[in-house]
Protein backbone atom coordinates (compact mmCIF):
# COMPACT_ATOMS: atom_id res chain seq x y z
CA UNK A 1 0.00 0.00 0.00
CA UNK A 2 2.29 2.44 1.24
CA UNK A 3 4.29 2.04 -2.58
CA UNK A 4 1.22 2.80 -4.20
CA UNK A 5 0.75 5.85 -2.37
CA UNK A 6 4.11 6.99 -3.17
CA UNK A 7 3.96 6.23 -6.65
CA UNK A 8 1.68 8.98 -7.04
CA UNK A 9 3.52 11.68 -4.89
CA UNK A 10 6.44 10.88 -7.32
CA UNK A 11 3.86 11.40 -9.97
CA UNK A 12 2.89 14.88 -8.45
CA UNK A 13 7.00 15.61 -8.35
CA UNK A 14 7.27 15.16 -11.43
CA UNK A 15 4.48 17.99 -12.06
CA UNK A 16 6.75 19.94 -9.58
CA UNK A 17 9.91 19.88 -12.10
CA UNK A 18 7.74 20.24 -15.21
CA UNK A 19 6.98 23.55 -13.92
CA UNK A 20 10.45 24.09 -12.62
CA UNK A 21 10.32 23.49 -9.07
CA UNK A 22 12.68 20.82 -7.04
CA UNK A 23 10.47 17.68 -7.90
CA UNK A 24 8.90 16.78 -4.47
CA UNK A 25 5.52 15.91 -4.01
CA UNK A 26 3.23 14.65 -0.89
CA UNK A 27 0.02 12.99 -0.79
CA UNK A 28 -2.22 13.06 2.19
CA UNK A 29 -4.12 9.48 2.44
CA UNK A 30 -6.90 8.51 5.05
CA UNK A 31 -8.69 5.09 5.38
CA UNK A 32 -6.62 4.18 2.07
CA UNK A 33 -8.29 6.93 0.29
CA UNK A 34 -6.65 10.14 -0.82
CA UNK A 35 -7.79 13.27 1.09
CA UNK A 36 -5.08 15.78 -0.44
CA UNK A 37 -2.07 16.46 -2.83
CA UNK A 38 0.79 18.95 -3.48
CA UNK A 39 4.23 19.60 -4.76
CA UNK A 40 6.95 22.33 -4.26
CA UNK A 41 5.59 25.67 -5.55
CA UNK A 42 8.24 27.51 -3.72
CA UNK A 43 10.09 29.23 -6.75
CA UNK A 44 7.01 30.07 -9.18
CA UNK A 45 5.29 30.96 -5.64
CA UNK A 46 8.32 33.37 -4.51
CA UNK A 47 7.67 31.43 -1.14
CA UNK A 48 9.84 29.22 1.15
CA UNK A 49 7.27 27.76 2.78
CA UNK A 50 5.47 26.36 -0.28
CA UNK A 51 6.73 23.02 0.03
CA UNK A 52 5.09 19.85 -1.03
CA UNK A 53 4.21 18.90 1.93
CA UNK A 54 2.18 22.47 3.47
CA UNK A 55 0.30 22.70 0.01
CA UNK A 56 -1.12 19.12 0.66
CA UNK A 57 -1.54 19.94 4.25
CA UNK A 58 -3.02 23.42 3.51
CA UNK A 59 -5.54 21.73 1.03
CA UNK A 60 -6.32 19.13 3.26
CA UNK A 61 -7.23 21.66 6.21
CA UNK A 62 -9.70 22.80 3.44
CA UNK A 63 -11.20 19.31 2.59
CA UNK A 64 -11.58 18.24 6.33
CA UNK A 65 -12.73 21.63 7.67
CA UNK A 66 -10.29 21.28 9.85
CA UNK A 67 -6.82 21.93 11.23
CA UNK A 68 -6.34 18.80 12.64
CA UNK A 69 -5.66 15.59 9.87
CA UNK A 70 -6.69 13.35 12.52
CA UNK A 71 -5.82 8.88 12.08
CA UNK A 72 -3.89 10.20 8.58
CA UNK A 73 -0.96 9.15 6.64
CA UNK A 74 1.16 11.44 4.71
CA UNK A 75 3.44 10.40 1.48
CA UNK A 76 6.17 12.52 0.13
CA UNK A 77 9.25 11.63 -1.64
CA UNK A 78 11.50 13.57 0.55
CA UNK A 79 11.94 13.37 4.35
CA UNK A 80 10.57 16.13 5.72
CA UNK A 81 12.51 19.70 6.92
CA UNK A 82 12.27 21.48 10.21
CA UNK A 83 9.19 23.55 8.89
CA UNK A 84 7.02 21.31 7.01
CA UNK A 85 7.92 18.29 10.34
CA UNK A 86 6.82 21.06 12.16
CA UNK A 87 3.04 21.36 10.36
CA UNK A 88 2.73 17.59 10.66
CA UNK A 89 3.00 17.78 14.53
CA UNK A 90 0.97 20.30 14.86
CA UNK A 91 -1.84 18.81 12.38
CA UNK A 92 -1.43 15.91 14.19
CA UNK A 93 -1.28 13.73 11.18
CA UNK A 94 -0.79 9.99 12.50
CA UNK A 95 1.97 8.58 9.96
CA UNK A 96 4.62 9.58 8.05
CA UNK A 97 5.86 8.02 5.42
CA UNK A 98 8.94 9.18 2.64
CA UNK A 99 11.14 8.11 0.43
CA UNK A 100 14.71 9.56 -0.18
CA UNK A 101 16.77 10.99 3.30
CA UNK A 102 17.84 14.52 3.35
CA UNK A 103 21.01 14.80 4.84
CA UNK A 104 20.99 18.57 4.63
CA UNK A 105 17.86 19.58 6.10
CA UNK A 106 16.18 16.68 7.22
CA UNK A 107 14.03 16.81 10.64
CA UNK A 108 12.92 13.10 10.68
CA UNK A 109 16.31 11.25 11.91
CA UNK A 110 18.69 12.13 9.18
CA UNK A 111 19.74 15.75 10.72
CA UNK A 112 17.49 15.54 13.45
CA UNK A 113 13.89 14.08 14.45
CA UNK A 114 11.21 16.70 15.18
CA UNK A 115 8.78 14.15 14.50
CA UNK A 116 9.43 11.86 17.54
CA UNK A 117 11.07 14.37 19.80
CA UNK A 118 9.73 13.72 23.30
CA UNK A 119 9.13 17.26 24.22
CA UNK A 120 6.38 17.79 21.65
CA UNK A 121 2.67 16.48 22.38
CA UNK A 122 2.57 14.73 19.35
CA UNK A 123 4.70 11.92 17.56
CA UNK A 124 4.26 10.36 14.28
CA UNK A 125 4.72 6.98 13.13
CA UNK A 126 7.66 7.50 10.90
CA UNK A 127 8.35 4.77 7.61
CA UNK A 128 11.61 6.10 5.55
CA UNK A 129 12.65 4.66 2.83
CA UNK A 130 9.78 3.57 0.68
CA UNK A 131 11.05 3.66 -2.62
CA UNK A 132 14.03 5.03 -1.82
CA UNK A 133 16.12 4.62 -4.73
CA UNK A 134 13.57 5.87 -7.12
CA UNK A 135 13.31 9.09 -4.78
CA UNK A 136 16.57 9.60 -4.79
CA UNK A 137 16.99 9.21 -8.48
CA UNK A 138 14.48 11.56 -9.27
CA UNK A 139 16.20 14.36 -7.40
CA UNK A 140 19.56 13.82 -8.74
CA UNK A 141 18.40 13.45 -12.03
CA UNK A 142 16.86 17.12 -11.62
CA UNK A 143 19.78 18.60 -9.93
CA UNK A 144 22.26 17.46 -12.16
CA UNK A 145 20.34 18.58 -15.10
CA UNK A 146 20.12 22.01 -13.87
CA UNK A 147 23.99 21.67 -13.38
CA UNK A 148 24.31 21.20 -16.99
CA UNK A 149 21.98 23.95 -17.97
CA UNK A 150 23.35 26.51 -15.59
CA UNK A 151 27.29 25.69 -17.33
CA UNK A 152 25.79 25.61 -20.41
CA UNK A 153 24.41 29.35 -20.24
CA UNK A 154 27.94 30.06 -18.18
CA UNK A 155 29.66 28.70 -21.38
CA UNK A 156 27.17 31.03 -23.79
CA UNK A 157 27.67 33.84 -22.12
CA UNK A 158 31.91 33.21 -22.25
CA UNK A 159 31.43 32.65 -25.91
CA UNK A 160 29.28 35.56 -26.74
CA UNK A 161 31.57 37.86 -24.87
CA UNK A 162 34.89 36.85 -26.61
CA UNK A 163 32.87 36.82 -29.98
CA UNK A 164 31.74 40.57 -29.41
Amino acid sequence: MDEKWMRLAMQLAQQAELKGEVPVGAVLVKDDVMIASGFNLSILNHDPTAHAEIECIRQAGEVLKNYRMLDTTLYVTLEPCAMCAGAMVHGRIKRVVYGADDLKTGAAGSVIDLLQHPAFNHQLEVSAGVLANECAEQLSAFFKRRRAEKKALKLQAQKQQTEG
